[in-house]
């Protein structure tokens, strides 16, 4: 299957029960890490790996402060979030979980930054045809 890079709705629907299966194992405190249970932690995304060995989890803190920290408490504890989830899904492999920082916000913010600007205002207001 050579058409795209593009996920199939198989990739699709395990990516989406695991995010909701992690969210909820973290907004409940399932882990045995006390300095994770302290922070509340968004997964965004999670995209599989074609063959659904590898899923990868783009998660941001709250607020987004104190990333890197909440990286490493995740890393350090993706063992046990692997059983969690395999437990919670009951799929027949659990894939192993790899997290990374989701800067879908901040090319959010990066957007509208854009938009806002004076430049790029009167561009998008101007009239079509009225470039003299």
């Amino acid at each position: 299957m050579s058409r795209s890079s593009a996920p199939s709705q198989r990739q699709l629907r395990v990516g989406e029960l695991i995010r909701r299966t992690l969210s909820e194992v973290l907004a409940r405190g399932d882990v045995h890490d006390p300095e994770l249970n302290r922070m509340s932690i968004t997964v965004g995304e999670v995209r599989t790996s074609p063959d659904l060995k590898v899923a990868t989890a783009f998660v941001l803190p709250l607020g987004g402060d104190h990333a890197e920290e909440a990286l490493a408490a995740l890393r350090r504890n993706r063992g046990e979030l692997r059983r969690a989830v395999g437990k919670k899904t009951q799929l027949k492999f659990t894939p192993e979980l790899r997290f990374t920082l989701d800067e879908t916000f901040d090319r959010m913010d990066e957007t509208r930054r854009l938009l806002a600007d004076e430049t790029v205002r009167r561009d998008l207001t101007a009239p079509d045809g009225d470039e003299d």
